[in-house]
């Protein structure tokens, strides 16, 4: 546990500085600016794949609290990030979980990013609870399918079926509605994580 602890943060700082860097380089627009999106891309990848591997308990089964879904209200700041969370969910899958959760786990998370896109600038007090409800609904039906269906002892009646996409569904409430809403938030509110995730994030920054 202690070295993936190790490994996470030395993979969170990497790509930290190393997206700065971009960022205080790259120009608001041009080759720079599709730089800039694809290191994104890869950090989001990365973070994803480091944060699911490290809390590997937590992370698959039909009781699961992903901390990494969190980062699926990012496509909110850029379509960049659909991209970024649903090859980090592919990765992930591969490395941890089986061929079935890579086919349906990552299609479950690349409708969710492609929805929580669409509704990117709906805010309830402030808020990106909207965003949050496609992780929320195709994660809890998507895979608590595939676990009722793959996964399960039992066969597949309705019940079971129902019970594991409560189940999935609870831990994306936490991971997305509670902890990628407050990312969301707290990206908004801080001067220096706008423009680390925010495309035009220093122009954003000067006008406050």
């Amino acid at each position: 546990m202690f070295k993936w602890i190790v490994v996470f943060a030395a993979a969170v700082l990497a790509v930290f500085f190393g997206v700065r860097l971009a960022l205080r380089r790259a120009p608001a627009s041009g080759p720079a600016m599709r730089t800039t999106r694809m290191v994104r891309c890869a950090m989001i990848a990365a973070v994803y794949v480091v944060v699911c591997l490290a809390l590997q308990p937590f992370s698959y089964g039909a009781v699961q609290v992903r901390l990494s879904e969190a980062l699926c209200l990012l496509p909110i700041f850029g379509p960049e990030y659909i991209v970024g969370v649903t090859l980090g969910c592919l990765l992930a899958n591969a490395l941890g979980s089986t061929v079935i959760d890579v086919v349906f786990g990552t299609l479950a998370t690349l409708l969710a990013c492609l929805v929580t896109w669409k509704l990117r600038n709906l805010r309830i007090r402030g808020l990106a609870l909207p965003a949050a409800v496609p992780p929320v609904l195709f994660n809890a039906v998507i895979v608590g399918w595939e676990i009722s269906v793959f996964f399960s002892d039992t066969p597949a009646a309705l019940p079971v079926m129902l019970f594991n996409m409560l189940t999935v569904g609870i831990g994306e409430v936490i991971s997305c509605g509670i902890l990628g809403v407050a990312l969301i938030k707290l990206i908004e509110q801080n001067r220096s994580l706008r423009q680390l995730f925010i495309e035009g994030g220093h122009a954003a920054a000067a006008g406050r």
